[in-house]
């Protein structure tokens, strides 16, 4: 698969998006930057978390940025696949647990 919808090139553009609205994307990356400062959690716990988000989000630039970052803060492969995993159970539980609306909607129509 030579072709893609996403250009990998295209992440090093990110901050970009300064320029058609200057003050809202520095506000963006001020937060942003702010978000991924030791606290609470790690850099490197907040990168594990990022890249599990970055799965469930489907977002390809997201994934190779926070994949880069992980191996950098030493996060191993088997960690970054078990994180992927939660995201997984997480989503697929998400999706499920709106079944019951269904089921409420049917049980409401059916009477």
């Amino acid at each position: 698969m030579d072709k893609s919808y996403y250009n990998p090139r295209d992440l090093k553009k990110f901050g970009a998006i300064t320029e058609w609205s200057e003050e809202l994307g520095n506000k963006f990356f001020e937060y942003y930057g702010k978000v991924f400062e030791e606290g609470a959690l790690t850099p490197r716990e907040k990168s594990l978390i990022a890249l599990a988000v970055a799965h469930t989000e489907q977002c390809p630039y997201c994934i190779d940025a926070y994949t880069t970052d992980g191996l950098q803060r030493g996060i191993t492969k088997e960690e970054m696949m078990e994180a992927i995993h939660v995201g997984a159970a997480i989503k697929s539980g998400a999706t499920l647990v709106h079944g019951v609306q269904m089921m409420n909607k049917v049980n409401k129509l059916e009477m």
